[in-house]
């Protein structure tokens, strides 16, 4: 299942070439990676309150079509857990007219934040704290 949020470009999120910075694309995944989250039942608060956080491992971006001030996006998220201590949160980045502009692929870990180590199973404790992944 898909998950989506709609973002506005701001003109203050672009380059000196008119079109959205590289590292706006990545806090756009962000924003969609903590809302989904919550719309799943998992609040960031409350796990950093719990102690355990989710942590960003790598993220790489194939850009594809450039955004400008004014385009207004979705944001899908797409969350992926394997046997592991990781995990993959990808989002798409898509013009309303359905033009792809960017594809992300985010691998995740979840931290103890006392022990500063990955907890040995992610969808396990992001589920105590909320999480319902069939909502993703």
């Amino acid at each position: 299942m898909t998950w989506s949020i709609r973002v506005p470009v701001r003109s203050y999120e672009l380059d000196s070439l008119g079109h959205l910075n590289h590292a706006v694309y990545h806090q756009y995944a962000e924003i969609a990676r903590v809302e989904g989250f919550a719309a799943a039942g998992c609040l960031w608060f409350d796990l950093i309150s719990a102690r355990v956080a989710p942590v960003l491992l790598s993220s790489t971006i194939d850009f594809r079509r450039e955004l400008r001030a004014g385009d207004e996006v979705e944001v899908s998220l797409v969350v992926k857990f394997g046997s592991g201590k990781t995990f993959n949160a990808d989002s798409v980045i898509t013009k309303l007219d359905g033009t792809v502009a960017a594809e992300i692929t985010c691998l995740l870990g979840v931290m103890d934040l006392d022990r500063r180590k990955l907890v040995t199973d992610p969808r396990a404790v992001l589920a105590q704290h909320g999480l319902d992944v069939d909502r993703l």
